[in-house]
């Protein structure tokens, strides 16, 4: 099985590329960006050296789905999918802020509150809670986008404070990331899940606020099955989830977490084909449908160029 991990693509009207962790994105006239969802995969801030199959087509195909599923919450930047591993939309000018909203305290928000954390970007949190315990509510934990290296944590007053985001906006941007969070529970139980935290990012584009990016993938999400999460939660046992943290393990088992030092350990080819087949699991448990493995024996370039342009001609 053939994967997508770097591109190098000429269309109507490109004016530049952004090639990010996993996801390339290119500007068109100024006013339309083609992202590209690559079959990269990252952990830790870095790129894994091996591609998994289908993982493009995959997050851009959820990410579809659920930005249509929440556009009655608040306008997005999608257009047109003309190619399953492709989203073309509106150019937005992106906040330098990454909005991470929590339903359950676990992952890195466990390991800081296990050291002994109790203020986490300025939210205060509870004494004596339990690892995959539900907050009392949602808390939005948000962190400063960085090009390269460390997204780092930052709270609410110095986003403001800064000059990061307005005030008028912040707000704005708060009272989405509740209202999608709520949706994207109630679309995770339907299918037997919880939607145990997530990321959403936002922009503006003729001075309106908009949801870029994508949504509710297991790249930006973290699901847990709902079935069995009381009685596990009860007996400290680790809980069975769907998401990208699995790989993180993984790498963690394997001496890796990108600290000075530490080698990455061999992606094997089965390895790979593994973490396809957990992405696609998430597909069908997420979205309730069969996933449809696209052909990846083909040229996924030629193809790539050859739908956008088709769809960005057809614009014109």
């Amino acid at each position: 099985m053939k994967a997508l991990t770097t591109t190098n693509f000429h269309f109507p009207g490109q004016k530049s590329v952004y090639h990010g962790k996993v996801r390339d994105v290119y500007d068109i006239d100024g006013d339309l960006l083609v992202m590209v969802a690559t079959d990269r995969i990252s952990a830790f801030d870095v790129i894994l050296p091996k591609g998994i199959p289908f993982k493009g087509q995959i997050l851009n195909q959820i990410a579809a789905k659920m930005l249509d599923s929440t556009s009655d919450i608040c306008p997005n930047w999608k257009l047109g999918t003309p190619d399953p591993m492709v989203t073309v939309g509106l150019r937005c000018e992106g906040f330098r802020v990454e909005m991470i909203i929590r339903g359950i305290l676990t992952g890195s928000a466990w390991r800081a509150y296990e050291e002994g954390c109790r203020e986490l970007c300025g939210v205060r949190l509870p004494d004596g809670m339990r690892e995959n315990e539900r907050f009392p509510e949602p808390i939005i934990t948000p962190t400063t986008k960085a090009d390269e290296g460390h997204d780092m944590n930052i709270s609410r007053e110095e986003i403001i404070s800064t000059g990061l985001v307005n005030a008028e906006d912040y707000a704005v941007m708060e009272e989405y990331t509740r209202k999608l969070f709520a949706r994207g529970q109630e679309i995770a139980a339907q299918r037997g899940l919880i939607l145990v935290d997530t990321k959403y990012e936002f922009g503006k584009h003729d001075g309106k606020v908009y949801l870029i990016d994508e949504i509710h993938t297991p790249d930006s999400s973290r699901y847990f099955y709902a079935d069995g999460y009381e009685e596990r939660f009860a007996k400290g046992e680790p809980q069975r989830q769907l998401s990208k943290e699995f790989v993180r393990q993984w790498l963690i088992e394997h001496d890796f977490m990108n600290e000075p030092g530490q080698t990455m350990p061999e992606i094997t080819d089965a390895y790979a084909e593994s973490v396809s087949d957990r992405y696609i699991e998430l597909y069908e448990h997420i979205t309730g449908e069969k996933f449809l493995k696209d052909d990846h024996a083909s040229d996924l370039s030629a193809r790539i160029e050859k739908n956008v342009s088709n769809y960005l001609s057809q614009r014109q």
